[in-house]
């Protein structure tokens, strides 16, 4: 007995000299994260660091608010982005320990609804797909960020979204199938993503200040603003509420929470039970090769696993996950065999600070010679931040001088739509076409021919979008490349018919009795309140389909369609057959 007494006093005034030498290594950080805080002018930011089982950091930098300078403390909320994915995947893990959910079982079992544009996908797709950015389409951001529909209806219009490689040959980054997968683990439990996530996590974990809305975060009496910088100059923005793809990135929590998280992935006993540990195993394993965000003999490659990112640092094996929204950039790094931890929140838009600070603790907590990561990334930071989120892309150089479009500007007004991406109106104000999708509005300003520059929302990133006419002379389609991802194509939106051709009681004002010139009847009647329909003796009925202004289609029939023509007091007079031998008016009995 008094042999191992001696080895646990042994044993533990070895791991106080250990913390003893962690603590001093830290010495002096607060001065090195307030100087490069004012160098990426960010006006925020809260820390928190593990080592050996123990929180040995959480302290609060600059201003919440910076205004009216409100510090921040360990216990300010932010929003911490795509670090949330982790959350889902652990939320899956625990169905998975529960024998409720196979990571490799296709997601058609849980959910039999799924459907991908590829029909590959559609029966092949795993849980691990989904969380390992395996699914062949790139990001589709511009689908659901700003939208207005429900985290239901984005599912569902999924299978509208074309692929650029095949299933499971490239990595590439994709919030919907992150948003699929939180849908997915709700579905199975019983509830939703959210009630899953608070029930299983934030509750055994602790994590007592942690939400899932800035709706909800923005309740507390101690949060952080957004803040981005526009030309040297840091400015509030709104905050932007992403709860719809919540599974992907709408997680907000402070260091103290956070901390705790960190303490469950480095294999805790403090949090024994939450996760097994062949589940943390199966999170931090990776599944796929994938693009480093920063390209440095430091970090020479990366993997993508469950929700984290597996790569290496100065030879030492790192597990990290960062997090870019609205005014927030965070990370969460841990280092499982040198049982380190890191998290650093901040309310700067885009901002590379994170990585900055991660890795200067990284370097004193090993004992490395520090690495001056702010100077090698700040004249890289704005290439780096564009290629990350998708957004380096601008018009062509490429103009044909001297050019007019085909139509009248008011041609190209209307409603066009995509059956993923929904609706973009284009409507005239003051002499200039402009763009109107999930409430951004995009001036159009003319290029060449019938392709006009669109200014992207909340940049100053420019595409060219382009109109087409169909085989009647009429503006009917709008081509934008919101994907702009290799071998991606154009969103095609397809201009939608006049409303009131849809309208029940207009459609009735045009039913009745039509004569032709040989005297034959033609008969238009309106069934289920909603569809026109035409009548010829000896023929079949013929539907009709919405087209522009008093034109229909005739369904299934390229090239037919019947105009009602109207007099001078508005009266439907008459009709007429459009067909590719002719036209054949009828006038109404």
């Amino acid at each position: 007995l008094g042999l191992v007494q001696m080895k646990l006093g042994a044993l533990k005034s070895s791991e106080e000299s250990k913390m003893k030498q962690s603590l001093k290594a830290l010495k002096g950080f607060r001065a090195f994260a307030e100087e490069k805080m004012k160098e990426w002018n960010v006006p925020g930011a809260a820390v928190a660091v593990i080592k050996e089982d123990e929180i040995i950091m959480a302290e609060g930098f600059g201003f919440r608010d910076k205004e009216r300078k409100l510090k921040v403390n360990p216990e300010t909320v932010f929003a911490i982005g795509s670090a949330s994915k982790a959350f889902t995947t652990a939320a899956m893990a625990v169905l998975a320990d529960e024998g409720k959910m196979e990571w490799d079982k296709p997601v058609r079992e849980y959910l039999p609804e799924f459907k991908m544009h590829d029909p590959v996908a559609t029966e092949r797709m795993t849980p691990r797909d989904l969380a390992c950015h395996r699914s062949g389409l790139p990001r589709h951001e511009m689908m659901w960020y700003n939208s207005s529909f429900s985290r239901e209806e984005l599912f569902r219009r999924i299978r509208y979204l074309e692929p650029n490689q095949d299933f499971r040959s490239k990595w590439q980054y994709q919030n919907l199938m992150y948003m699929t997968a939180g849908y997915l683990a709700g579905r199975i439990a019983g509830t939703t993503w959210e009630d899953l996530v608070h029930e299983r996590l934030f509750k055994p974990l602790h994590m007592t200040s942690s939400s899932f809305s800035v709706e909800d975060m923005q309740k507390l009496s101690d949060f952080a603003f957004p803040y981005q910088e526009n030309n040297g100059t840091v400015e509030k923005i709104p905050f932007r509420n992403i709860d719809t793809i919540g599974p992907a990135g709408s997680i907000n929590s402070n260091a103290v929470d956070m901390a705790n998280w960190l303490l469950l992935q480095l294999g805790s006993e403090k949090f024994n039970g939450v996760l097994s540990d062949g589940s943390l195993h199966e999170l931090h394993t990776p599944c796929i090769s994938c693009d480093s965000i920063i390209k440095a003999k430091e970090l020479p490659v990366c993997s993508y696993g469950l929700g984290w990112f597996v790569e290496p640092y100065r030879g030492r094996h790192m597990i990290h996950h960062g997090g870019n929204i609205d005014g927030f950039s965070s990370l969460v790094a841990f280092m499982p065999y040198e049982k380190i931890g890191i998290v650093i929140l901040t309310n700067m838009n885009g901002s590379f600070l994170p990585n900055v600070l991660a890795y200067n603790i990284f370097d004193r907590l090993l004992g490395l010679e520090e690495i001056d990561w702010s100077g090698r990334l700040k004249g890289e930071a704005e290439k780096i931040m564009k290629a990350a989120l998708g957004v380096d892309r601008t018009a062509d150089l490429t103009k044909i001088e001297g050019t007019n479009p085909s139509h009248a500007l008011k041609d190209y007004t209307g409603v066009y739509e995509h059956p993923g991406y929904g609706e973009i109106k284009i409507e005239l104000k003051d002499g200039v076409l402009q763009a109107l999708f999930n409430s951004f509005v995009m001036p159009l300003k003319h290029y060449h021919y019938n392709i006009f520059e669109m200014k992207m929302p909340l940049t100053e990133m420019a595409m060219l979008a382009s109109f087409d006419t169909d085989i009647h002379g009429h503006i009917s389609r709008l081509s934008i490349p919101f994907e702009m991802a290799e071998g991606a194509r154009e969103i095609e939106f397809v201009r939608k018919p006049d409303q009131q051709l849809y309208d029940p009681e207009f459609l009735a004002s045009l039913t009745g009795k039509y004569a032709l010139e040989d005297g034959t009847d033609v008969v238009v009647s309106l069934r289920n309140n909603r569809t026109l329909w035409v009548s010829l003796p000896g023929q079949p009925d013929y539907e009709l389909e919405p087209y522009r202004e008093l034109t229909f289609q005739i369904k299934n029939l390229p090239g037919f369609s019947v105009r009602f023509e109207a007099g001078d007091s508005g009266q439907v007079t008459g009709l007429r057959f459009i067909q590719p031998n002719g036209e054949f008016p009828a006038v109404r009995k």
